[in-house]
């Protein structure tokens, strides 16, 4: 896996200030900020095509939103069991707490420490999941792709070395582009969170490009 070539692509191509600019632009409109994450499947998904200049014309708008929507729901299926299980349990907790009983009160944490303990390793598990889950379906280009486990664990365990750096570089480096981003102006964490996701679709599509065990992608 090439981390050099991650962080530098997107200034390689010839019209990288125009695509950051208009993907900034996108992150900052609630709702049409979806299309930002579809434009990143295009990303890795030219990437995983082996294409010299991955980074895709705004040409899709209409379709970037689609697969980011796609993701999102995606990602709010995987979230569900936890949510299945948090939720009325919040909610108990909330109506036992405001009966200012003492016991009642103390019922209540209880009953809300168990879950609590199982949704931090559930949402790391889901974290690390997900990007594989989102090459999957970049790749393919079809929803019931995010829900493949055999083709998803086949490209984590390919190489795992390789997939955890990936997800440890796209996490650390999506947080310090936001911190940096917010410094601008707060505006400009649009922009360099763009950017973080520009290079996790770059990290992600070249661990997709070695899946050999699939026939070749089309680039978009």
């Amino acid at each position: 896996m090439d981390l050099g070539k991650s962080f530098s692509f997107v200034f390689e191509d010839e019209q990288w200030v125009k695509k950051l600019l208009i993907g900034g632009i996108v992150s900052i409109v609630p709702v049409l900020n979806l299309a930002a994450i579809g434009y990143a499947l295009r990303t890795l998904r030219n990437v995983a095509a082996d294409q010299p200049r991955p980074l895709p014309e705004w040409d899709d708008l209409g379709g970037d939103w689609v697969r980011g929507l796609a993701t999102a729901v995606a990602g709010f299926i995987y979230a569900l069991p936890l949510l299945i299980v948090l939720v009325p349990v919040i909610i108990l907790t909330a109506l036992l707490g405001g009966q200012n009983g003492n016991g009642d009160a103390f019922v209540g944490t209880v009953l809300l420490a168990g879950p609590s303990c199982l949704a931090l390793p559930y949402g790391l598990l889901v974290s690390a999941w997900m990007p594989a889950a989102m090459a999957r379906y970049a790749v393919d280009g079809e929803f019931v792709a995010f829900f493949r486990f055999r083709e998803i664990w086949r490209l984590i365990a390919r190489n795992p070395g390789s997939y955890v750096i990936a997800v440890l570089v796209y996490l650390i480096v999506g947080q310090i582009a936001s911190m940096v981003g917010a410094l601008v102006l707060f505006i400009g964490a649009a922009f360099t969170g763009f950017w973080a996701s520009l290079l996790g679709a770059h990290l992600f599509g070249q661990l997709a490009r070695g899946d050999t065990n699939r026939p070749p992608v089309a680039a978009v």
